[in-house]
C-alpha cells in the first residue's frame, strides 16, 4: 500500500459549567470571531488530561480538573482541510485568573446559557461545539481511567 500515512490532528476540549452556564471562547478564525469550548492541541509528550488543563489556562485564565470523558470525535475539518480527533472532557473550573495573558487570537470568554449558545449559532466554530454540548446534556460521561499513558 502506497502513499502518505493518514494522522489526525489531536486535539483535547473542555466543557465547563457553572450555574446552567457553560465557558465558552470567542476567538479569530481566518479574521472572523467563532464561538467554541476552550480547545487546542495535544503536545509532543504530554498527556490529554495535562492538556485540557493548559489549554483551558491558556485560552480563558481558569484552573480547570477533568473529571470526566465525554466523548472522542473523528472529524474533519473543512477550514483547515485536517481530519481531527477531538478528546473533550467535562470537570470543574477551580479559580480565574483575571491577569493571565490568554492566546494570541482570542477576543474574550463568554459563560452562556443554552438558549444564549444556540442565538449564536451562525458563530459556532464547526458542528462539533454544538454536538459535544449536546452530548454533554444527554449524559454522556465516562471516567478518566479509561484514559492510559503508556
Amino acid at each position: 500500500m502506497g502513499g502518505e500515512r493518514w494522522r489526525p490532528y489531536a486535539t483535547v476540549a473542555a466543557i465547563i459549567e457553572q450555574n446552567q452556564r457553560y465557558l465558552f471562547v470567542e476567538e479569530y478564525l481566518n479574521n472572523k470571531p467563532v464561538l467554541t469550548q476552550p480547545a487546542g492541541h495535544l503536545e509532543k509528550g504530554e498527556s490529554l488530561v495535562g492538556a485540557v488543563k493548559r489549554e483551558v489556562f491558556e485560552e480563558t485564565g481558569w484552573y480547570f480538573e477533568p473529571t470526566h470523558l465525554v466523548k472522542i470525535y473523528r472529524y474533519y475539518d473543512p477550514i483547515k482541510e485536517r481530519a481531527m480527533l477531538r478528546t473533550t472532557f467535562t470537570g470543574k473550573a477551580l479559580d480565574h485568573d483575571p491577569y493571565a495573558k490568554l492566546d494570541d487570537g482570542i477576543i474574550r470568554t463568554h459563560w452562556l446559557n443554552y438558549e444564549e449558545f444556540m442565538r449564536l449559532e451562525p458563530q459556532h466554530r464547526g458542528n462539533v461545539v454544538k454536538r459535544s454540548l449536546d452530548d454533554y446534556l444527554a449524559g454522556h460521561r465516562h471516567t478518566l481511567d479509561l484514559l492510559a499513558d503508556l
